[in-house]
Order: C-alpha cells, then sequence, then structure tokens
C-alpha cells in the first residue's frame, strides 16, 4: 500500500475501490494463482449448483404433478412415488454439500487473500507456497468467527420469528397490520444486513488480531463506526452485483433454451468471468475496509508486531498475546 498509515482514514468509496485495484494489479501473479487455488473453484460451486438444483428441482415438480393424476396405490404410483422419495433425497444431500464446499472455499479464500494483503502491507515476502501453507492453520480461527456469526443470526431469527407471532397473535393480517409487518419487514432486513457487514469486517480481524468468535465481532462493530455508512455501500454493491450475476445466470443459461447451447456457453463463461472477479475483488475490498477503520480510530497499526504475528502462522514464533497484536492508537 502505497498510503501513509493515517491518511487512510480519509479513503472514502472510490478512494478503497482505486486502492484494492491498485493492490490486486500491483501484485497480480499472487492473486491469479490464489484465484486459479481458491476463487475459481468457488465460482464454478457456485454457478454449477444453480444449474444442478434447479434442473433437480424441475424433475421434482414434474413427478409431483405426475403422482396427482395417478391412481393411488398403483404400480405406477408406487413406482413414481419411490422416484421422488430419491429425487428429494439427492436434491437435500446436494444442498448440504453445496453449503459445505462454500463454506470450506469462502473460509480459505478470505485466509488468503487477508493474510496476502497483511504481508503486502508489512513487507514481508510472499509466494503462493507460503500462503497455502498458512491457510489450513489461518481457516481455523476464522471457521470459529463463523460458528459465533452463525450462533448470533440463529438468535436474530428466532427473536424475528417471535415478534411475527406477537403480530399475528395480536394484530393480524389487517390494513394497519400490513403495514406494520413491511415495516418489520425492513427493519429485519437491515439487521441481517448489520450482521453480515460485522461478519465480513470480523473475519479480517480473526486473521490480523489475536481475537476470534465473538471478541472479533464486537471488535468488528466498534471499528466500523464512523465508516459505517462506507462499508454499508460498498457491501451493498456487492451484494446487489452478486444478486444481478446470479439473475443473469438463471436467465441466461439455466433457462435460456431459446437463445441456443452456443450463446448459452458463452453466457456461462461471461457470469463465471464476472463472478470470480467480484469475489477476489470482495475479499481485497474488506480488508481495505478494516485498514481504513483502524486508521479513522488512530490506532496505529505497529508493522514489525503485525510481520511478527503473521509469523506465528509459520510457526516461526510462540502466539503473541493480545496486547502485542492489539494495534496501538497514535494522536494527531
Amino acid at each position: 500500500m502505497d498510503l501513509e498509515q493515517e491518511d487512510m482514514q480519509f479513503l472514502g468509496i472510490f478512494g478503497i475501490y482505486k486502492e484494492a485495484y491498485k493492490i490486486i494489479f500491483s501484485w497480480k501473479k499472487i492473486f491469479s494463482q490464489i484465484t486459479l487455488a481458491l476463487i475459481l473453484p468457488l465460482s464454478f460451486i457456485f454457478l454449477a449448483y444453480i444449474e444442478v438444483s434447479e434442473y433437480l428441482f424441475h424433475k421434482i415438480i414434474i413427478h409431483e404433478i405426475s403422482l396427482d393424476y395417478t391412481p393411488a396405490n398403483s404400480a405406477n404410483y408406487n413406482k413414481i412415488s419411490d422416484l421422488l422419495s430419491t429425487e428429494w433425497t439427492v436434491f437435500w444431500l446436494l444442498k448440504v454439500a453445496y453449503l459445505l464446499f462454500t463454506l470450506i472455499f469462502s473460509l480459505l479464500s478470505t485466509s488468503a487473500v487477508v493474510y496476502t494483503i497483511a504481508c503486502i502491507y508489512t513487507g514481508r515476502e510472499v509466494t503462493f507456497k507460503k500462503v497455502m501453507s498458512v491457510v489450513p492453520r489461518v481457516w481455523k480461527r476464522l471457521m470459529v468467527t463463523f460458528l459465533a456469526i452463525f450462533v448470533a443470526v440463529f438468535a436474530y431469527n428466532m427473536f424475528a420469528i417471535l415478534i411475527l407471532i406477537i403480530w399475528a397473535v395480536f394484530i393480524g393480517p389487517v390494513k394497519t397490520g400490513i403495514v406494520i409487518l413491511s415495516i418489520l419487514l425492513i427493519l429485519y432486513l437491515v439487521g441481517l444486513s448489520y450482521l453480515s457487514i460485522i461478519w465480513q469486517l470480523a473475519s479480517v480481524v480473526s486473521v490480523l488480531e489475536d481475537s476470534r468468535g465473538f471478541r472479533a465481532m464486537v471488535k468488528s462493530r466498534a471499528l466500523m463506526r464512523g465508516k459505517l455508512w462506507v462499508a454499508i455501500v460498498i457491501f451493498l454493491k456487492l451484494n446487489i452485483s452478486l444478486f444481478v450475476i446470479k439473475v443473469a445466470f438463471e436467465r441466461l443459461v439455466v433457462h435460456g433454451q431459446s437463445l441456443g447451447m452456443a450463446s448459452r456457453v458463452g453466457y456461462a463463461i461471461l457470469c463465471f468471468l464476472l463472478l470470480f472477479n467480484l469475489f477476489i475483488f470482495g475479499l481485497v475490498l474488506q480488508t481495505i475496509i478494516y485498514f481504513v477503520c483502524k486508521s479513522y480510530h488512530h490506532e496505529n497499526i505497529d508493522k514489525s508486531a503485525l510481520s511478527d504475528h503473521l509469523e506465528v502462522y509459520m510457526g516461526e514464533y510462540v502466539p503473541l498475546k493480545g496486547k502485542d497484536v492489539q494495534l496501538e492508537q497514535y494522536y494527531v
């Protein structure tokens, strides 16, 4: 990073974008290697799941309709029923496998990108071999943070369900009730988005500081104060971009039979290219936002302490305590 640490606090949305592009293109070899090893499989899994799950679900719907028009207890009825049971089993197993592999590659990709940018920041030598040897150790910390955010989201959803039950019992679907329900839905989505942003920043905190799990979430929440709207706009744009790519893939590739095979393949490749670029760009952005927030709160990042903290992942030093990697404040 070319900027002085104390100057990073002045970066706005476009300044953060510019810094992200600069880092990716200045170190394009290492980021290309990370992309090939981790981001490409993640992108392929994301798009392949959409294609396969849509195909399976379409078959299930057809067989469900056929079952409705087949005499009960007939040989054909039993055959379709058994086929449906198999298809539903495959469908849910596919969903579980998708969630598992997406989680694994997401955590590995986050570990690799955050560690790489931290090495660049501290001036440490960074190679693809070193990054890949460190990633299995780093991602364990991210898993703890993921489990913490999972618990938080679960509790949040349970609270939302409780509110919905109270609404149904005491208000109901009257005219005023519908308005209140709409407001509650908006508030729910805002809260869910806020938790998502906390998770993104907490992932970086888990790698670069001696905090993980709920401690990393608390630290993330504190860091975002003052830069919350910048983070909201950036992560919102990333999520909208992801949604647009997903919808485009569904309409032009999955349901694009009328376009012809050549066009569908072309659109599939285009969506794939856009998706993996979005993923790598998003991971770099969330790491830069961390440094911007640290700068905004005048928390000076001691490069030597951070460098030593990174060496812990290589097994070269005994893990540093929080006070060694919690980054001291400077005053202007």
